[in-house]
């Protein structure tokens, strides 16, 4: 610049040239920054839009890929008990980084850490009022630089905020869906999924059976032994029951000492097989309402017929229950 050109800068500014020059740098700054907090909203308003803590863990690692190149995106809540990984890699790649990632989310240690094909692992813990959580970033190649560590950590607000939300909707929809007392599926979801199974039986062709189960002499505990007892022994019943079953299956309580199994690709010997399993399971329970009232179960099977309907089914598996209960009870009985 030549002696004049600093002159008309002078004259022109009031300024001497340093301070243009630092009136720029934060002009620049400001500039930056204005963009970040753009980035930033924008990933504010993605995560609006998701209820899922599943979605949340993507949709933030597709908002992160252009400013921290990464293969895995991972959250872990002991808290609540809920994780979720988010791999972009397939095959065995995919296995091997998901298997590094949860082995350094059990661990306590929050440092950096590098597998042995290089990939590294930043970690970061999530803290609100009433959540803590660790996010986990792996990288290839190389560590994070100060640059993408700053970018994670200007996001964590969002995300963190976000992910309580995400928690807080799953809890409110899982006990919508849940029966307090047992923990097993509730009527709501056997009203959900009965008729999609009844679909995809139609289309596959491969059979269906139902088990209505009724407990035994489970009144008699109730008034010999109390209430508090009787819902011991439908939570004890519950756990055998889910312990028991392919996760697959649907277990559901319909309310009271009743229950509903629904089988997949399981034909009536077949599920016959399992259910006398759980009268045997009850009996080994060795519950007691006195000395001649022994806690038991009553199953009627019936494998859903070609272009039956949903209430036809339901009221032919009722009739073989109350045969099973009318025939000497804790025994299982089988539609013709």
């Amino acid at each position: 610049m030549t002696i004049s050109t600093e002159l008309d800068s002078v004259i022109l500014t009031g300024k001497p040239r340093a301070d243009v020059d630092h009136v720029m740098v934060e002009l620049d700054h400001l500039r930056r920054q204005t963009e970040r907090l753009a980035l930033i909203n924008k990933l504010h308003v993605r995560l609006g839009a998701v209820l899922d803590m599943a979605g949340m863990i993507e949709t933030y690692s597709v908002w992160l890929m252009p400013h921290v190149e990464h293969e895995l995106i991972g959250y872990s809540n002991t808290i609540r008990n809920k994780k979720h990984l988010f791999c972009s890699g397939h095959g065995p790649l995919r296995r091997h980084l998901i298997a590094f990632a949860e082995q350094l989310m059990s661990d306590k240690n929050h440092d950096a850490a590098v597998s042995e094909d290089g990939h590294y692992a930043h970690k970061w813990l999530l803290e609100t009022i009433d959540n803590a959580g660790l996010l986990l970033v792996l990288k290839g190649g190389q560590a994070m630089d100060a640059s993408e560590i700053a970018w994670v950590n200007e996001s964590l607000l969002v995300l963190g905020e976000s992910l309580r939300r995400a928690l807080d909707y799953e809890e409110l929809f899982k006990s919508a869906r849940q029966d307090v007392l047992t923990g097993l599926a509730n009527r709501r979801v056997f009203d959900e999924q009965i008729k999609i199974k009844i679909d995809s039986a139609r289309r596959s062709g491969r059979p269906l059976t139902i088990a209505s189960m009724d407990l035994d002499r489970f009144k008699q505990i109730n008034d010999n032994l109390g209430h508090q007892r009787g819902d011991q022994v439908l939570q004890q019943v519950a756990q055998m029951m889910a312990e028991a079953i392919r996760s697959t299956d649907l277990l559901v309580r319909m309310g009271g000492d009743e229950f509903l199994l629904v089988m997949d690709d399981t034909d009536q010997q077949s599920a016959r097989i399992l259910a006398e399993r759980i009268c045997l399971a009850i009996d080994e329970l060795n519950v007691w309402a006195d000395s001649e009232s022994k806690l038991g179960i009553s199953i009627g099977l019936a494998q859903w017929q070609k272009n039956e309907e949903l209430d036809a089914w339901m009221e032919r598996v009722d009739d073989i229950l109350y045969h099973a209960k009318a025939t000497g009870r804790s025994r299982v009985s089988l539609s013709d």
